[in-house]
């Protein structure tokens, strides 16, 4: 993810200028301001703002002026305590901004998640970057045959580098079409003076999905623990998990109690329908349970065998 020199300068000057508040900041994320955090081969998430902290949290649950006298276990716990059930309001007292750069098939996934305030580079009005995502080869897989959604066995040989050989030469060629039609000053494209050039917003639908787009993504905390929840998840599809991924590393240093809270009663936790509960409190009571008369379908015995054993679920 290599940035140019005026990239750099623009975050330089960003990381140098300082504010006065007299609201709470986080030293933690402080850190971490407006810095490029890489994802996958051209991408990155940076934060750019956020309000509130752990102390926000607890501020809004007990509805008081100040933060009062208690002890930061107290505080922990009470933190815990909603987190474990489920008061989501406290936690929509803390917003955070991430500037995002990701490929367009990640965004058309990501953009279903409709709690967020989005503004997204426009094509309209400018020219998009020759960047394009191409996965790395352990990451290169087959279709599942188990699972619509999911990934299988990893592609080598002759496979990979034909699928790898078509992914490269679709998107450099769809791109080389798209600065064509354009005729506009491109880097590298020399203009054709005696051509008009098709419309941006025309000549952008030839683009392919794997070209990389870019936004600002504002969201309060609530919702993006909702957001990490499902993308976070080893079931979510790998591009989209790498984000999450480098998301909760932020989140980590911006609120670390709400952060340890989420890890233990959402992302490490699993949820038991009815009718799973009753097969294990049977189970526990010392008596003999298998599918056939657990009264659970045989996806729903697989899920709780596997949760009871400590298996991590797989997904593409």
């Amino acid at each position: 993810m290599p940035l140019t020199a005026e990239q750099e300068a623009e975050i330089a000057a960003a990381r140098s200028a300082r504010s006065e508040t007299a609201r709470p900041t986080v030293p933690a994320l402080e850190t971490l301001l407006f810095q490029p955090l890489p994802v996958l081969d051209h991408g990155f998430i940076r934060v750019i703002d956020y309000m509130g902290d752990d102390g926000a949290i607890v501020q809004a649950a007990r509805v008081s002026y100040g933060r009062g006298t208690r002890r930061v276990s107290e505080d922990a716990g009470l933190i815990r305590y909603l987190m474990r059930h489920r008061h989501s309001t406290p936690f929509e007292m803390c917003e955070i901004k991430y500037h995002v750069k990701l490929p367009i098939f990640v965004a058309r996934q990501w953009i279903r998640h409709r709690t967020a305030n989005v503004n997204e580079y426009s094509a309209r009005y400018s020219i998009l970057d020759r960047e394009f995502y191409l996965p790395a080869a352990e990451h290169l897989a087959a279709q599942s045959a188990a699972n619509r959604q999911g990934r299988g066995d990893v592609l080598d040989g002759t496979e990979a580098a034909r699928v790898m050989d078509l992914l490269r030469g679709d998107a450099t060629r769809s791109y080389d079409h798209y600065v064509e039609m354009l005729n506009e000053d491109a880097p590298g494209t020399p203009r054709d003076p005696g051509r008009r050039g098709l419309a941006r917003e025309l000549a952008r639908m030839n683009l392919t999905l794997n070209t990389y787009t870019q936004w600002y993504w504002k969201i309060d905390l609530h919702n993006l623990l909702h957001f990490l929840s499902l993308r976070a998840d080893p079931h979510a599809q790998y591009e989209i998990r790498a984000y999450a991924d480098a998301m909760l590393a932020t989140v980590q240093a911006w609120v670390p109690g709400a952060y340890q809270a989420f890890l233990d009663y959402r992302l490490g936790a699993v949820t038991l329908s009815a009718g799973m509960l009753a097969a294990v409190r049977r189970m526990l009571a010392g008596e003999p349970v298998d599918q056939a008369g657990s009264g659970l379908s045989k996806r729903e015995w697989t899920e709780l065998t596997a949760a009871l054993a400590g298996q991590a679920r797989q997904g593409g």
